[in-house]
């Protein structure tokens, strides 16, 4: 039969399993969120590495458009005009290419962090089932993870 102790006051084992499953559980959600660390940083890259490949095609368009440019000298009348205008449309296409990747790389940069602060969210609420220290604990992780 119980007493009226036996509600009040949980047994040395139900405290030792409460504390063994919230540093699990903080253990799993340290694991989860360290694997996904490197997003943030390969996004960035990405958007550097476009902006140098958009500095290095525009540098190539315009040298090809002079070195063009230079041929088109030695014709004379319209097939001169032709050549100048040929070589100019080369050097729009290059640079038009150049840029809608540039902004597509940013474009991508932009959903990526669109995606990470949903999964803040779905992180922060699975904090929500834990308390106390362990549920401080969780949150600090996520907000670490996800608000860099």
């Amino acid at each position: 039969m119980h007493t009226h102790d036996d509600f009040l006051q949980p047994s040395t084992g139900a405290i030792w399993r409460d504390r063994l499953l919230t540093a699990g559980a903080a253990i799993v959600i340290g694991m989860t969120l360290s694997a996904t660390a490197p997003a943030d940083e390969t996004s960035s890259e990405n958007k550097r590495a476009a902006d140098l490949k958009y500095d290095q095609t525009v540098r190539q368009a315009k040298a090809d458009y002079k070195a063009a440019r230079a041929k088109c000298n030695s014709l004379g009348g319209n097939d001169k005009d032709v050549c100048v205008k040929e070589a100019k449309a080369a050097e729009s296409t290059s640079i038009s290419d150049a840029k809608a990747a540039k902004k597509n790389a940013g474009t991508n940069a932009e959903a990526h962090a669109d995606a990470r602060h949903a999964e803040f969210k779905v992180a922060k609420e699975r904090c929500e089932s834990m308390s106390g220290n362990a549920k401080d604990i969780c949150v600090k992780e996520a907000e670490a993870r996800y608000r860099q």
